[in-house]
């Protein structure tokens, strides 16, 4: 079965849209990758080889970098020993793999959405979680900035998206996932605070709204798959000698990815 070109263009243009933002994210996630002993200074205000930067998108490191004898020398971060978010600029995220990630992700909610109006949310949404997963990834921290802002921006942009003609979800069923689903995790959170961050708690708000979109059938699907990843996740580790009962890991790719799939799952079915 081939692909309808009208479909082919809108995957096409929605990959290109991820490409440049996921290209811009370098940047952001330099400056939000702050260990959690550090968490009071909020963000970084240097680039990886320790100049001072401004601004939230491109490249993670300045223009002081690319100068001949400025970029390999030690800044005032990576004076302090190894670590995540420390050392030179070979250490920041490269936009590459950014860019890819976040145009497989964009052209993949593309084809399942098609023009429905909602796709324009996702594909706004979509920039953030990449952001989000590579920080996690990097400190094991998901910062309230990113976390908070998310979940108000997806019910506020699901708003008028309900209003349009052929969309395909519901508001006020978006709005209850997001509480379910933040709830439900503030439980294990209170259960058991050292296996489930309060930051996962926050970040389960936005993975409710975009999923409650199509239905509570979706937001149990996105849900166990966060689930599910995690556990094949953390199983691997141990039987590969790299985790015990004690091993922590960063739990918010995988809620990420599991709402990726039941929203790729949810928006075809609908």
């Amino acid at each position: 079965m081939t692909t309808p070109p009208g479909d082919l263009a809108l995957v096409t243009i929605a990959a290109l849209w991820g490409a440049l933002a996921g290209a811009l994210l370098p940047r952001a996630v330099h400056r939000f990758s702050v260990p959690w002993e550090e968490r009071d200074g909020g963000w970084r205000a240097t680039c990886p080889d320790g100049h001072p930067i401004r601004g939230w998108l491109g490249r993670a490191g300045c223009d002081r970098c690319t100068e001949p004898g400025q970029g390999s020398g030690p800044g005032p971060e990576s004076r302090s020993g190894p670590g995540p978010g420390s050392g030179s600029g070979a250490d920041a995220p490269g936009g590459v793999g950014l860019s890819l990630l976040t145009a497989v992700v964009c052209g993949a909610l593309a084809a399942a959405t098609g023009v429905r109006p909602e796709l324009v949310v996702w594909l706004l949404l979509a920039p953030a979680g990449v952001l989000l997963a590579a920080v996690d990834l990097r400190v094991r921290r998901l910062p309230d900035p990113l976390t908070l802002p998310l979940a108000a921006a997806a019910l506020a942009l699901l708003g008028p998206a309900a209003l349009l003609p052929e969309h395909a979800g519901d508001w006020t069923t978006a709005l209850l996932g997001a509480l379910a689903l933040g709830g439900g995790y503030l439980v294990l959170h209170l259960v058991n605070p050292g296996g489930m961050a309060y930051g996962d708690v926050k970040l389960a708000l936005s993975m409710g709204a975009v999923l409650g979109w199509y239905g509570w059938a979706t937001v149990m699907l996105g849900t166990f798959a966060a689930f599910l990843l995690g556990a094949l996740y953390g199983g691997a580790l141990a039987v590969a000698g790299r985790a015990g009962r004690r091993t922590t890991i960063a739990f918010g790719p995988f809620m990420l990815v599991g709402t990726l799939a039941g929203l790729l799952i949810g928006a075809y079915a609908a």
